[in-house]
This record gives C-alpha cells, structure tokens and sequence, in this order.
C-alpha cells in the first residue's frame, strides 16, 4: 500500500511538471518574460522571474540571492563593477549592484517588493555605451484590504540584445499602480 501511495504521489509531482502550469514547486514560477526582455513577477510568486524553457530570448531563473541582506553569487555570475552600475536615481531602499551571467546578456538586478507590491525589471535602452534597465514596482491593493508594509528585495533578470561587454549599466525606477 506504502508503494501504491509513493507511486501515484510520485505521477502528481511528474504530471505537474510536466504540464507547463504553476505548480508552487522551487523552480517553478507564475511570472512570465515579454519578447522586449522584460522580466515580470506575477502575485504571489517568490520573486524570481520563471526559467527560460526553450525560448533562447527569455532570461534564465536569477542565480544570485540574498542570504541575511547579503548577495550569494555562484562562482559563474560576474558581478557588475561598481564604477559601471550608475544608480544616481534609486533611493536608498534599492541595492546598488547588477550582475552578469550566462553569454553575457542576461542581467540580474534587484527590485523591491512584498505586501500588495510586485516587482519587474524593463530594459528602457539600449546603445553601444549604455543599457538602461527600470525597476518598477507595482503597487495592487483590491478594495477594502490591508497590506503589509514589508519591502524584501526581489533578483529580476533581464536579457539584453548583446553582451553587456564594457557598456555602462543605468538603473531608474518607476512606481505604478494597478
């Protein structure tokens, strides 16, 4: 009987992954990239945009995260020079870093979120000097509730047309409400 459980719960898990829906398990995810290279957070999810699938353009599942505030960078993520990252414009509520990965074109950077706030990361530019990337965060309060005021970072990638290569990185922020 130990058996028969272990098997149908195992065909659950396998059917759900296979299916291309949410299933709420790491590594899956309810937000979804546009063709334009943004990267969305969709209600509820863990803040980190879904994995690229078969679509070369789609960026890849953030590799870096933030354990006790700090970033923990796997050893194939080049984090951004300092001197390259011109965050001017963000308040002190987001971090100041961006890191590269993969071929050279996929970003990751950090938005904020929590309570009725989402993230998602918009490239706004893109010349042979400079990509410009929005963090926006979306305020979606529904009518007569309460949310929480918890802000949490969110790692949001984005995928640029070419390598990032020696170009400078410009980080702006937008707030919308939905």
């Amino acid at each position: 009987m130990r058996n028969a459980v272990a098997a149908v719960a195992l065909a659950v898990v396998l059917v759900g992954c296979s299916s291309g829906t949410d299933s709420g398990a790491p590594g899956s995810s309810s937000s979804g990239t546009s063709p334009t290279g943004t990267s969305t957070n969709a209600p509820g999810s863990s803040g980190t945009p879904g994995s690229s699938g078969t679509n070369p353009t789609a960026p890849v599942q953030p590799p870096v995260s933030i354990s006790e505030e700090k970033p923990v960078v796997p050893p194939n993520v080049t984090p951004v020079a300092k001197e390259k990252v011109d965050t001017t414009s963000l308040s002190d509520t987001y971090r100041d870093e961006a890191y590269v990965f993969g071929d050279g074109r996929d970003i990751e950077v950090f938005g904020v979120g929590g309570g009725c706030k989402e993230a998602r990361a918009e490239i706004t530019g893109q010349s042979a000097d400079v990509v410009q990337i929005t963090l926006v965060t979306i305020t979606k309060q529904p009518p007569g509730t309460m949310c929480t005021q918890e802000v949490r970072q969110v790692p949001l990638t984005v995928r640029l047309d070419a390598p990032l290569g020696n170009r400078r990185l410009v980080l702006e922020a937008r707030e919308e409400s939905a």
